[in-house]
């Protein structure tokens, strides 16, 4: 069989364009990895317990100077932003849990 009678199936990729940390992330996750701002959003329902991922979305996650994580969170309906605010705590311990070091440096809650 040659290359001319191989059909190349260019609509695999559906989806929006990812960035190269997110392409690469089951790459580095085999490797241990996990440096990535886009990994923590692709990954948030398994780093937080059911409850929170189901009630949160992350909006946007910026890396700041020392290099922690500034996570803005949005809840899935604004009669969830109270029980957000009180389950602060055991999202930073999640999220520093799952990279191995202290890097939440703080946490936002958008209506």
């Amino acid at each position: 069989m040659s290359n001319q009678d191989k059909k190349i199936n260019l609509d695999i990729r559906k989806s929006r364009p990812q960035t190269l940390a997110a392409a690469f992330g089951g790459l580095m996750e085999m490797f241990g990895g996990r440096n990535s701002d886009a990994d923590l959003a692709n990954n948030w329902n398994k780093i937080v317990s059911d409850d929170i991922s189901k009630i949160s979305n992350v909006v946007a996650i910026k890396l700041s100077r020392d290099k922690k994580f500034n996570i803005v969170l949005r809840p899935v309906s604004p009669a969830f932003a109270l029980e957000l605010s009180y389950k602060v705590d055991e999202i930073k311990t999640s999220v520093d849990k799952y990279y191995g070091r202290d890097a939440v440096g703080k946490i936002t809650i958008r209506k």
